[in-house]
């Protein structure tokens, strides 16, 4: 390996003849690598981890490329590195994509590798595993040997090994037998090295077939695959007309070409009926990476995918920084989620760095969206992505019906939430034997409690947030922050003994009113409170498909990517509730859940229908979802951004300012908004209060750049940033290509 980041120094003193130097990434927060002094007895070159002295403690980190000469060290006050790590080194292409990522976002590149160092346990090499060989033969005795024995001895060829637990499946015996036999002298222990646990999944493996259109897709994403260049590919498509199955024939292209394929997911709890999809293609299981693995799952998945052991892994937006050796394809699957944004730490939205990362890997990515951005719709409008585009659902079904009931027109009775109409619906489609859903975007039981003698409502302490009462917990509860309490006695403005009452429904509410109108269905609450993980989500979602369920109530998490063959009614309790307030994509992004949320009905024989309950049924929304005309919902959101440059016309950089002192927030907005950059094409907007102008304790102010889509916002931001002092009481935290403004 070609030792581009290292030097050596020549030094006449001291007896020292030579000198090499390496510089040091670390995983902190810092704004370059260090330089080191590398022993003579050790090797190392760019990408290689070592541990190395930080003070009085000691890290780890990578050695990096080789930086400019003029901020150079002098040598003799350098500390040596410790030791290599027994790792595989980390790629050319990752480490570019660390500097990139910290480019774009104005964000130390040390805190960006510390998410391609999130198992640092792997970097250690893996302890062999405990296993079983023959004993040679030799001695005296003359052991028993039973059927059960023999089915072992038969399963074990000379000088081969094998783990205790698979050779007991492999023999169909018990690991009783084989300690048995150890003692008996017929096994002896050996040490195994170590394997990936994952099977490589077999792109000849029958799967589903692929039926007109898809196959044609199919064959056009596995040649951009096959082609090992970069590129990019939307590919869009009604609610089930088969976009999984088609970008499946994509990763097993990626394997017949020997390289690895990674697939984001949105939601991990999507990943349940997405691993059974899968399974069905190849024959096995993928590698899965998300928050909620093990530490033990954790380090073997991170050191079997630098060791290109995991073929497939798919996981969440944090899989995007896993050290792929050799990446050939990358799908983002529901591109269009903003879950794919992070806003805390190092700000990024996995979707666009994923094109980066393809870009980087000589990879081709696919962006894969029933209801896709706009951001992705003009890239391909551009010709900077290709298109494809499946217009039928698979197997023949029919997309739903979608009207909208007129809330004004037919209100629910006093205290209830369901309209007459969907009520009716529900009844109709239960009495059927078919399944119903109730789906509003609002978890707990209200969104606001109050005190009706006094009007005094409660909130967050910590945050500019109304607490959301659960009542099966029997408490209120801030979304923001996650502070809780329990519900009090009497008002705390006013002391009036229960005077407090909930206003507006949540999922909770909503399954209340429909336990009353429906005592004898069977139901189950889809949310992130009811389903703490993939494993529940998974259970729900078999419980659906077995139908012991009548009636799905549900948050976002039953949006997309379900598929529930018996569920013939959707019912949006609240169809107006993302509209409210100035965010810039409110209108897309409720046509997006709705629509999304619409697909959900209607997957098999039987026709769907959805009522969406709105009180604005005029809105362009609720016709475009009636009128199933997505493409001119887009058409006419993008004519309405293009004149102001806003995106994905534009570019836009926030700038939140916070502080436990409002004080220093103010002051220090401010000092920004003094110093705001000016110019043909840009625009400072602010500072301002946020939305959420108090969040876990800290004052927040917002400043909000606008330039021309020709304008590159970073270097504005650098020396913006660098014309204010801002005291160390004062956060500023840097959003390019922001997606929330709260």
């Amino acid at each position: 390996m070609a030792r581009v980041g290292t030097q050596w120094d020549m030094k006449d003193t001291l007896g020292v003849t030579s000198l090499q130097r390496a510089r040091v990434l670390l995983p902190l927060p810092l704004d370059g690598a260090y330089d080191y002094a590398v022993p003579r007895e050790l090797d190392v070159a760019p990408g290689d981890f070592v541990a190395v002295p930080l003070g009085a403690r000691e890290t780890i980190g990578v050695v990096w490329d080789a930086g400019p000469d003029d901020d150079r060290v002098a040598p003799a006050r350098l500390r040596p590195i410790r030791a290599r790590l027994p790792a595989p080194p980390m790629t050319p292409s990752l480490r570019r994509f660390v500097e990139w990522v910290a480019q774009y976002t104005l964000s130390p590149p040390g805190a960006v590798l510390r998410m391609a160092m999130s198992a640092p346990a792997a970097l250690e090499a893996p302890a062999p595993q405990a296993g079983w060989m023959l004993a040679p033969p030799g001695g005296n005795s003359r052991p028993r040997i039973t059927p059960e024995r023999q089915r072992v001895l038969d399963a074990l060829a000379p000088g081969e090994a094998e783990a205790g637990g698979r050779l007991a499946a492999r023999a169909e015996v018990s690991t009783a037998v084989l300690r048995g036999m150890a003692d008996a002298g017929l096994l002896r222990p050996a040490l195994l090295p170590w394997q990936s646990p994952f099977a490589r999944p077999d792109p000849a493996h029958p799967g589903p077939p692929l039926e007109g259109a898809q196959r044609g897709v199919a064959a056009q994403l596995a040649a951009a695959v096959a082609a090992r260049r970069f590129g990019v590919t939307l590919l869009t498509g009604v609610t089930g007309s088969g976009k999984t199955e088609v970008y499946l024939d994509a990763i097993a292209e990626a394997l017949r070409q020997r390289r690895q394929a990674l697939v984001l997911l949105p939601e991990i709890a999507l990943s349940a009926q997405w691993l059974e999809r899968f399974r069905a293609r190849f024959g096995v299981a993928p590698a899965l990476w998300h928050s909620e693995i093990t530490g033990a799952t954790r380090r073997a998945t991170w050191r079997a995918v630098a060791e290109a052991a995991a073929p497939v892994v798919v996981g969440a937006r944090s899989a995007l920084f896993l050290p792929f050796p050799d990446l050939g394809l990358i799908v983002v699957d529901e591109e269009h989620e903003t879950a794919f944004k992070q806003e805390d730490g190092v700000v990024y939205h996995a979707r666009d760095m994923a094109v980066v990362r393809a870009r980087l890997a000589d990879a081709a990515c696919v962006l894969v969206s029933a209801t896709p951005s706009l951001e992705s719709l003009t890239n391909a409008e551009t010709g900077r992505y290709a298109a494809l585009h499946l217009p039928h659902r698979h197997g023949g079904a029919t997309l739903p019906a979608v009207d909208v009931v007129d809330m004004r027109r037919d209100p629910p009775e006093r205290g209830r939430f369901l309209s007459p109409v969907l009520v009716a619906a529900v009844t109709d489609t239960l009495a059927r034997g078919e399944q119903a859903m109730l789906f509003l975007n609002r978890r707990g039981y209200a969104p606001l409690t109050l005190c009706r003698h006094c009007g005094h409502r409660m909130r967050c302490p910590n945050c500019t947030a109304w607490l959301v009462e659960h009542r099966a917990q029997r408490r209120l509860q801030c979304h923001h922050c996650g502070h809780v309490e329990a519900p009090p006695p009497e008002c705390p403005e006013c002391g009036t003994p229960n005077a407090l009452v909930a206003v507006g429904p949540g999922v909770e509410r909503v399954t209340e009113e429909a336990q009353a109108l429906w005592p004898e269905a069977r139901r189950v609450i889809m949310a992130s409170d009811t389903l703490p993980g993939p494993a529940a989500a998974a259970a729900a979602a078999e419980a659906i498909e077995r139908r012991e369920v009548d009636l799905i109530i549900g948050t976002q998490i039953v949006a997309k990517g379900w598929h529930f063959p018996h569920l013939t009614l959707v019912g949006v309790v609240d169809a107006d509730l993302g509209l409210a307030g100035g965010d810039l994509r409110a209108a897309e992004r409720t046509v997006q859940l709705l629509h999304q949320v619409a697909g959900r009905a209607g997957r098999a024989e039987a026709p769907g229908r959805v009522l969406l309950q709105s009180f604005s049924p005029d809105h362009p929304v609720m016709q475009a979802l009636v009128s199933g005309d997505l493409d001119g919902f887009m058409r006419e959101e993008a004519a309405m951004r293009k004149p102001g440059h806003w995106p994905p016309f534009g570019r836009l950089a926030a700038l939140i300012v916070s502080s436990e002192d409002e004080r220093e927030a103010d002051r220090a907005a401010r000092d920004l908004g003094l110093a705001a950059p000016g110019g043909e094409g840009i625009q400072v907007l602010g500072p301002a209060p946020a939305p959420l102008a108090l969040l876990r304790g800290r004052h927040r102010r917002r400043l909000l750049l606008k330039t021309r889509r020709d304008i590159a916002v970073q270097p504005l931001l650098r020396v913006w940033l660098a014309r204010v002092a801002v005291s160390n009481a004062v956060r500023v935290q840097v959003d390019v290509d922001p997606v929330g403004f709260l």
